[in-house]
């Protein structure tokens, strides 16, 4: 996995984009992702109204829906039983988290080639910066074309892109590009370009930000463009100042390289409220190794180790622990995992969600007062192995004992 870039907010105000600028900031987002992933290994359902995140009788929510699901209504976190009443001919598929994981991998190797500076938002979403790669691609938007054609023609998976000077207008650009497509901003353009839209179409203003705004008679952005800075102060305080920079195209956020995650987390779901003492204990087995495998994966080692309890009354405890050196060994985060789970869990109570998450990174090994010499180099040469093969063959192919049959539930990962 490439070393990827992340942003930062600037605390200074950013000047508008003149004319002069460059629109090199390039935002590529996969198509129904989920569902894309599913469709590669079973294309007959190609042209079907497909939702993916469980069966259309069970407690959950929708991760992806295809476009064919959509225009009946189905979106993301819609309630998988309310989807099937919008959709009832829908065909419904559990999620496979570690596949569309490794999918994204590849996505973002493609990414890589492109730019040394790239951010993945999300799974299913990068930024590039393609500020001097001409010489190597050609002009940006040559550039944005030829990579969305690679992705697709090496993975097979559907994407869409937006390039502009600033992220929010890249990102506003791809969403109107879907699917298959790529929208061009042109530098100064920005005003132009946001104007007509409906001005839930800005990232950051969500329901009830487009109820106040409506509520003042302002529906589309350029609407909102209308209204002085002042104005906006006035009606929203501090918030005003962003939904003024937004309708202009304007964000505060720069790219730096070499970023490192500031915690690591899995979460897990389950289908029904369980108080099963074997089934939660082999669940935090599974979430210790995807967590620890993440963490060498970065070259990282943890001291904090956090257990998140979810009850089925919604009340949510978290319980944290600092190990007296680093460690990147998952059998030492499942120990301190499981006495917090010991001393915050009553063996009665049922659980909605666990989840362990691991932070306080720091680089090279500690471990020394943890275990034993001969026991740590054992416990890391099987480390190491797994991951090998992990990595070959995928996450759930190889298990520790402890959390063998827990590979279909499901599973919520984090992102940092």
């Amino acid at each position: 996995m490439p070393k990827l870039a992340q942003f930062r907010a600037k605390q200074e105000a950013l000047p508008a984009a003149s004319p002069e600028s460059s629109a090199t900031i390039l935002h590529v987002d996969m198509d129904a992702f989920f569902v894309s992933v599913e469709l590669l290994a079973r294309p007959e359902l190609k042209g079907l109204p497909v939702i993916v995140g469980g069966q259309r009788d069970q407690r959950g929510v929708v991760t992806s829906a295809s476009y064919e699901a959509r225009r009946f209504g189905v979106q993301s976190a819609m309630p998988l039983r309310t989807a099937a009443k919008l959709c009832p001919d829908g065909v419904f598929l559990d999620g496979h988290h570690e596949l569309y994981g490794q999918w994204s991998d590849r996505v973002a190797a493609v990414l890589a080639r492109y730019s040394p500076v790239v951010e993945m938002a999300s799974i299913d979403e990068a930024y590039l910066d393609l500020t001097g790669t001409e010489r190597m691609h050609g002009p940006a938007l040559r550039a944005a074309d030829k990579l969305l054609r690679e992705i697709t023609a090496t993975t097979g998976l559907p994407c869409s892109g937006g390039l502009g000077a600033t992220r929010l207008v890249a990102k506003v650009a791809s969403d109107q590009a879907k699917p298959r497509g790529l929208v061009w901003v042109p530098a100064g353009s920005e005003a132009a370009f946001l104007a007509p839209l409906a001005v839930r179409k800005i990232p950051g203003i969500g329901r009830v930000t487009e109820g106040a705004l409506k509520t003042l008679g302002m529906e589309t952005v350029a609407q909102l463009q209308e209204i002085p800075l002042e104005g906006l102060e006035r009606e929203f305080g501090r918030w005003g100042t962003a939904l003024h920079r937004k309708a202009w195209g304007i964000d505060s956020y720069e790219f730096f390289v070499d970023a490192e995650p500031k915690s690591i987390s899995h979460n897990r779901t389950f289908g029904e409220d369980t108080s099963d003492r074997q089934e939660l204990h082999s669940t935090l087995s599974l979430l210790c190794q995807k967590a620890g495998k993440r963490l060498r994966d970065a070259g990282l080692h943890a001291q904090t180790v956090t257990l998140t309890l979810r009850y089925a009354n919604f009340k949510t405890i978290t319980r944290s622990h600092s190990l007296g050196e680093p460690s990147d060994l998952d059998p030492v985060f499942l120990k301190a995992v499981t006495e917090l789970f010991s001393r915050a869990w009553d063996g009665a109570a049922t659980l909605r969600l666990v989840g362990v998450a691991l932070s306080s990174f720091s680089h090279g090994a500690g471990q020394m007062d943890l275990l034993d010499p001969g026991r740590r180099e054992k416990l890391e040469r099987l480390a190491q192995a797994a991951d090998r093969l992990r990595d070959k063959f995928g996450f759930e192919k190889v298990q520790l004992g402890g959390s063998l049959g827990n590979c279909g539930r499901r599973e919520v990962r984090r992102p940092e």
